[in-house]
């Protein structure tokens, strides 16, 4: 009996790659779609978080009347909470896909489908100034020339008032029809919730918010490590104590912007002259701290102007390499500088 036969005869071609294709145009379509929903699923999620339950309140463990730092163990494991978000300036995969829902939001293919009311995500990064913050939500928005200058503007006049180091960094969720006051109110509100929610009386009498701010702000530019924050912030409080100029570079890139006439960027590099500058923010001028905050510092960095390292450091520098080295002694300073570049200054 004959065997039957069995087919060996294949798909054709044209076939076989038409069905490829629709595979892939499936496979496309889906990731299209699972991108494009991405800003409103970090929208939603946005305001879950919001809804937790209040957080602890600042601890506090230098005393500016006494001149002296405690060491707090429960600190550490706050910087800890803190080193895992967009706050502390440390980009996790959290972080990464806020990132990338913020990117998504402003494309402009995802505003035409979206339409006006579209759900965006704007990022304000540890160490922005408030005029960054303006065109990050301006470019969102779609904001023209006079929308943002009216926002900076009422920022200092309309309830409720904001000032420098108040817009806390982080992840927000916005619509497009959203104008300069809905932004203003929303920016308050995380400040409060963040910031003003978790500053106890006790805390304003030992060290004025502004102050903690405008440390917090001067940490933030130093350094995004949390660690190295605190030591800085040991060494800001010292100099503070012993009438020592701060002589802090970010605080001369602060004054530098503001006096340039053109700007092309808000963080220009420093330059000898620069030490010269007129300024109340210049702090190789001026003793004590400048007059308010030159940058949206993180919380983490808000935790480290309040309870610094306890050091016995007044200077210190980043090498070539990111390491980080203080010194008690000028002399002991430009040795260090010697050894890493060959030369101190």
């Amino acid at each position: 009996m004959p065997h039957p036969r069995i087919s060996t005869k294949r798909k054709p071609a044209k076939e076989s790659q038409t069905s490829s294709i629709a595979t892939i145009g499936v496979v496309s379509f889906a990731i299209a779609v699972a991108l494009f929903s991405l800003p409103t699923v970090i929208a939603v999620d946005l305001k879950v978080s919001r809804n937790e339950p209040t957080k602890p309140a600042f601890p506090v463990t230098v005393n500016p009347q006494s001149r002296t730092i405690t060491e707090d163990p429960t600190v550490e494991a706050m910087l800890d909470e803190h080193n895992s978000t967009l706050q502390a300036s440390v980009i996790t995969a959290g972080g990464l896909i806020t990132e990338l829902a913020s990117f998504i939001s402003s494309l402009p293919a995802y505003r035409l489908l979206a339409g006006a009311a579209g759900t965006g995500i704007v990022t304000i990064r540890p160490g922005y100034r408030e005029e960054q913050v303006a065109n990050m939500f301006a470019r969102e928005l779609d904001w023209n020339a006079n929308q943002k200058a009216t926002f900076l503007r009422q920022l200092k006049v309309a309830s409720p008032v904001m000032s420098e180091g108040q817009f806390v960094p982080g992840a927000y969720a916005v619509g497009g029809l959203m104008v300069p006051g809905d932004v203003q109110i929303m920016l308050h509100k995380r400040y409060t919730e963040e910031i003003l929610a978790r500053y106890s009386t006790s805390t304003q009498e030992r060290v004025p918010i502004e102050d903690a701010l405008t440390i917090a702000s001067m940490l933030e530019k130093e350094t995004s490590d949390p660690t190295e924050m605190r030591i800085i912030s040991g060494i800001i409080w010292n100099r503070l104590w012993i009438g020592m100029k701060l002589q802090i570079d970010a605080t001369l890139q602060y004054a530098k912007a503001n006096n340039s006439k053109s700007i092309t960027t808000w963080w220009p590099p420093v330059v000898p002259k620069d030490k010269y500058i007129k300024s109340p923010y210049n702090t190789y001028q001026n003793k004590g701290l400048p007059p308010g905050p030159i940058a949206n510092p993180s919380t983490a960095a808000v935790l480290a102007a309040l309870n610094p390292k306890k050091t016995d450091c007044l200077f210190y520098f980043h090498d070539s390499d990111g390491g980080f080295h203080c010194a008690p002694t000028y002399k002991e300073h430009v040795a260090m500088l010697k050894k890493y570049y060959g030369r101190g200054k």
